[in-house]
């Protein structure tokens, strides 16, 4: 699915890339077929926004951004120029070999200035589009723009919250520098994972995450399980590179609850989408369980009836445990795999 996703995405942005060309053609070039303009805009727009993710030379894109922000935008400015002007040369390459355009070589492949200055005006608009997507997660950002949650909604979500063990450990040791680049390093490996299986990072509280799912969402394919461990197994697959970079490979608790709560947008100069709940209090109050029952991943019995999960997983029923703020009693699951690579064809299903 995380497959699939990204490819809808690159489709809709090149859709959207080849409308600007389509609409630069029309205003300057009323008489030209509309695909000329589309495909100028395509060669020159998607090596800057494959640049901008990394892509290819990731390196000279992690050294620019670490520039000072005036040598930044000149560098920016120049990769830029480098990178549309191939893609112009090529596109126009490919019209004339075609025999689709009469126009020169030179004109055909020389970029303009004024070509340069639109396309860099149009991608750096698409480049912040995406940059506050995702800054804010996808499903925050859509929610926001279509002032989904501006009244309050009761609705069912899945949540999951994952702590990092022995922190205050790490910094003791470290310092308090080391220790906020080890958390951006372990929170940065799960954004893969919770984009994989269609979660959305909800928030960072100290040295835990908060990840959620629409109910339906979180548990279709069990995607909300499959994500806990699939988190679990890429750390795993990268302890050689954790204990190089930082000297331990980060240990996870993890608890996964889910029922309902209500959902709403609150702030005036800063808006956030906000969950209100017993749902929420109950996911931190299990995952507090961990630590007293020696256990990495607890599922509450409620959630889990609602799942089906993957063979691969093995169910502790742990009983009734009392709960702090909650009445009832919650019952407790605990899940294990003993072979997390049986999760690997599933998770391609997904």
């Amino acid at each position: 699915m995380g497959i699939f996703h990204s490819i809808r995405n690159w489709t809709l942005t090149s859709l959207l890339l080849a409308s600007t060309g389509v609409v630069y053609g029309k205003m300057f070039f009323p008489q030209s077929p509309m695909y000329i303009g589309a495909i100028f805009a395509l060669f020159c727009g998607l090596p800057l926004l494959a640049f901008e993710r990394r892509m290819f030379l990731p390196r000279l894109n992690v050294w620019m951004h670490r520039l000072p922000t005036p040598a930044f935008i000149l560098s920016a400015l120049v990769v830029d120029f480098l990178l549309m002007s191939v893609g112009y040369a090529i596109a126009g390459s490919i019209l004339k070999l075609l025999g689709l355009v009469q126009a020169s070589w030179e004109d055909l492949t020389l970029l303009k200035v004024d070509v340069y200055i639109y396309a860099v005006v149009v991608t750096a608009i698409i480049i912040f589009i995406s940059r506050v997507r995702e800054l804010l997660g996808r499903d925050v950002f859509l929610s926001l723009l279509t002032g989904r949650y501006r009244n309050p909604v009761q609705e069912e979500r899945v949540f999951l919250f994952v702590d990092l063990v022995g922190s205050t450990a790490f910094a003791e040791e470290h310092g308090d520098l080391k220790t906020q680049e080890f958390l951006g390093a372990v929170f940065g490996a799960m954004a893969e994972p919770v984009r994989r299986h269609r979660g959305a990072i909800d928030d960072y509280i100290g040295d835990a995450a908060i990840i959620t799912w629409p109910l339906r969402r979180g548990i279709t394919n069990a995607n909300c399980v499959r994500c806990v461990f699939t988190i679990l197994d890429d750390i795993e697959a990268n302890a050689e590179t954790w204990l190089k970079s930082y000297g331990r490979v980060p240990r996870l608790r993890a608890a996964l609850h889910g029922g309902r709560i209500v959902t709403a947008e609150i702030g005036v100069d800063h808006h956030k989408i906000a969950y209100f709940g017993d749902t929420v209090n109950t996911t931190a109050r299990l995952e507090s369980l961990c630590k007293t029952l020696e256990r990495q991943v607890l599922i509450s019995s409620d959630l889990a009836r609602r799942i089906e999960l993957p063979e691969a997983i093995i169910k502790e029923e742990l009983g009734d445990h009392a709960v702090r703020g909650r009445d009832q009693p919650l019952g407790v699951i605990a899940l294990h795999t003993q072979d997390r690579q049986a999760l690997k064809p599933a998770r391609s299903r997904l």
